[in-house]
């Protein structure tokens, strides 16, 4: 049967605890025992079933976990307070002294920043490859590689990473697949093609109302169990700890995802055919000239399309903040960074969201300053939105 991620998540019952429709929010940051033993127990994670402490987790935590879990098809989840908070404590808890890690050249700036310069400090190092070329990623393995580590569609230049090749890959060399699936929920199901992890940030599409922040681990119950580990978990121990209201009002979010996700990719596949159709450079993996295009239309769930993020490149810096500046004032979105948002957001990212990559770098991997990367909103009539990007454009210059 195929895998269905809207129906998992739908299937899921809760009721609150006096029967309510939401479950009941645990507004708890510690629990009682009726015995001493069950404590003991617990803190040795052997009482299923039992709270221990909020920052190990938490009825509502629990049930947002379950929600991801079944979207992932994973056997569990560990929700924490942001995306890198789900994502350090991933590369620690898999990573010790001297192990090595191969990772895509083009992921979020922060995570890139992690690898780069912080993981060194603890002797883990980062070969960064072009994760297209698969030959590459393999030459990039050594006997100290631990894990390989992509987003399903990078940021902010939207490559698209072969699954089924990477898992290969994987496999054959002992490794672990982390994949960042953030830009694409719904729309691609990681684990189902061979990644061994799979992590979101949270405060992206999956919530929706860039009003909070979050993010998750999906994987094995194994994982996700040393992950908690009152000993050596690096969750547990790092305490990116997610808080109950914020698990509730996500998990409430979650139930809509599926329908925004196809307004999401229905509005940016219509902008994205447009911009091209006017001669703008334009990249967005439903576009047959992007160079993935096939590799994502056999990876993807037809339903929800290819995403809701796109981007054109106009030339230059200062053409791209004139034009941001404009829309923004022309109330067809905010110059914000982030994504997911009911609005459109627009951001030049080699100067905000991946910054913190050396200009060198963003030059040999194709980042360019003109570069404004899209998360395309939801709104109801998307051609009169693109006849404003179009005065807007014209305006500018970029038309």
């Amino acid at each position: 049967m195929k895998f269905k991620p809207a129906n998992n998540i739908q299937d899921l019952q809760y009721f609150g605890e006096f029967g309510g429709v939401n479950p009941s929010i645990s507004d708890s940051s510690t629990y009682t025992f009726l015995s001493a033993k069950t404590m003991f127990d617990t803190f040795e994670g052997n009482a299923d079933g039992c709270y221990l402490y909020s920052r190990h987790s938490s009825p509502s935590n629990l049930y947002l976990g379950q929600a991801l879990a079944a979207m992932e098809g994973t056997e569990a989840a560990n929700v924490s307070a942001t995306g890198m908070g789900a994502i350090t404590p991933v590369i620690m808890q898999l990573c010790g002294a001297g192990d090595h890690v191969v990772s895509s050249r083009t992921i979020y700036g922060g995570t890139y920043a992690f690898l780069k310069n912080f993981a060194p400090r603890f002797q883990v190092n980062t070969s960064f490859v072009n994760i297209t070329k698969l030959d590459e990623v393999e030459a990039a393995i050594t006997p100290k590689t631990k894990l390989l580590y992509c987003e399903t569609v990078s940021n902010p230049l939207l490559e698209v990473a072969d699954i089924p090749g990477l898992a290969k890959l994987a496999k054959k060399h002992n490794l672990q697949l982390v994949v960042d699936n953030t830009f694409s929920p719904l729309s691609v199901s990681p684990k189902q093609l061979g990644a061994d992890i799979v992590i979101h940030s949270l405060t992206k599409f999956i919530n929706g109302s860039s009003d909070t922040m979050g993010g998750v681990v999906c994987g094995t119950q194994e994982l996700i169990d040393s992950l908690r580990s009152v000993n050596d978990g690096a969750s547990m121990l790092l305490g990116a700890s997610m808080d109950s209201l914020r698990a509730a009002s996500i998990l409430k979010n979650m139930r809509t995802l599926h329908i925004r996700m196809k307004q999401h990719s229905h509005n940016a596949m219509y902008l994205a055919e447009r911009f091209e159709k006017e001669g703008i450079k334009t990249v967005y993996p439903g576009l047959k000239s992007h160079p993935s295009h096939d590799l994502f239309s056999s990876m993807m769930h037809d339903e929800y399309g290819y995403g809701g993020m796109l981007t054109i490149d106009v030339g230059s810096i200062d053409k791209a903040n004139e034009l941001m500046e404009l829309m923004q004032q022309e109330n067809i979105g905010y110059l914000a960074v982030s994504l997911g948002f009911y609005k459109t957001l627009f951001s030049a990212p080699g100067s905000s969201t991946s910054s913190e990559i050396p200009e060198e770098e963003q030059a040999a991997m194709g980042l360019t300053d003109g570069l404004i990367r899209f998360s395309i909103g939801l709104d109801n009539d998307i051609e009169r939105t693109y006849e404003e990007m179009k005065k807007c454009m014209k305006l500018t210059g970029v038309l």
